[in-house]
């Protein structure tokens, strides 16, 4: 198995604000969300947007890392032995070992589909809880958690996908 393309992190970032770009207009579900969310549409307009979209796209990168965890399983095998010094020896029985289970099976569940389910799921069990607890103690809609939980779960699936397949 190859290095891991640590570079495609910020690059699926980008995702969630081009989603969250359509996602969000008032003839998909904006005028939803506005109304779920007691927002007006000034007041959605206002604000510094350099500042929003800049630290939404460092949010993002930090998913991406997350998502790199869950969907890429090849991660986990070096996560065994992390800080360790065995690692720094290549002919430690460690490194032999990972080294042994990279090369048979390091490309296994690597597609795209693979990455996009474990995406959808990453949006579905983090995004409904935690989405789900802040629309309960901010008396906001139902409506409200499924327009937000349904867009992390496309946005964590396509970026499931994509590191799956590339990462």
């Amino acid at each position: 198995m190859e290095q891991l393309n640590w570079w495609l992190l910020p690059v699926v970032a980008i995702i969630p604000l081009i989603v969250g770009f359509v996602w969000y207009q008032p003839n998909v579900f904006g005028k939803a969300w506005l109304k779920s969310a007691e927002i007006t549409k000034e007041r959605a307009q206002s604000g510094n947007i350099l500042i929003f979209f800049g630290l939404a796209y460092l949010f993002s990168i930090l998913a991406a890392y997350m998502l790199a965890m869950i969907t890429v399983h090849q991660t986990g095998i070096a996560q065994l032995f992390f800080m360790d010094p065995i690692m720094e020896d290549a002919n430690s029985e460690a490194m032999k070992l990972i080294t042994s289970l990279r090369d048979n099976f390091g490309d296994r569940h690597r597609t795209f589909g693979h990455g996009f389910i474990h995406g959808i799921e990453a949006g579905l069990l983090f995004g409904l809880p935690l989405i789900g607890i802040v629309t309960l103690f901010e008396r906001r809609s139902f409506k409200y958690a499924i327009i937000h939980i349904g867009y992390y779960m496309l946005c964590f699936g396509l970026m499931g996908g994509i590191l799956g397949a590339y990462l």
